[in-house]
């Protein structure tokens, strides 16, 4: 985060009093671009965060792969269903097991234009049925799309990033339903502007 503030990048996160302490959590996300990810394991590290990250980012990112690959992130293949869903299986008997937070961005890629997609919601139904009772924890992130609306160079300047974290919820009645709530709320947060 540091680094970013010489491009002039300023950093808002408001909900922290949300943070739940000494539970199993499921940050659920949506996803503008790399810079999401930033915020979230410097001030969201008291709840030692666990990624769900496509593969291709497990090898040649000096630092970031080396975390993923002995962090405790899982790495899945999109275009196999079924070592997804295992790695997505492991990661959350694990938070269920040792109180952590599993990260997922269900939208699935990078929205370029801060636009959310809908979500897919296979690998947090598959996160909530072996973690069942880890907290569901929304969170809205905006404008981390404007970092990269150029492609990597050159980079935005003077964005400011913000992060809404909404209060946690037990999980509860089905499934479904509680993601198609969540979803509505961290899309109602977002701020096209």
């Amino acid at each position: 985060m540091g680094c970013t503030r010489v491009l002039g990048t300023r950093y808002t996160i408001k909900g922290l009093e949300h943070l739940p302490k000494n539970r199993a959590v499921i940050l659920v996300a949506n996803h503008q671009s790399m810079y999401d990810i930033i915020p979230i394991i410097w001030r969201l590290r008291s709840l030692e965060p666990k990624f769900v990250s496509k593969a291709s980012l497990g090898k040649g990112i000096p630092s970031i792969s080396y975390n993923l690959q002995h962090g405790g992130s899982v790495l899945i293949n999109r275009k196999d269903p079924k070592q997804a869903i295992a790695a997505i299986s492991q990661l959350g008997q694990y938070i269920e097991k040792h109180k952590r937070c599993a990260v997922i961005f269900p939208e699935g890629t990078r929205s370029r234009n801060g636009h959310p997609k809908a979500f897919q919601t296979t690998g947090l139904k598959v996160l909530m049925k072996k973690a069942p009772s880890a907290l569901l924890l929304p969170v809205t992130i905006n404008n981390s799309w404007k970092m990269v609306r150029w492609g990597q160079f050159p980079m935005g300047l003077g964005c400011h990033i913000s992060l809404i974290i909404h209060p946690a919820q037990e999980q509860a009645g089905p499934a479904d339903q509680q993601i198609a709530a969540v979803e509505q709320q961290i899309i109602g947060a977002i701020k096209m502007a």
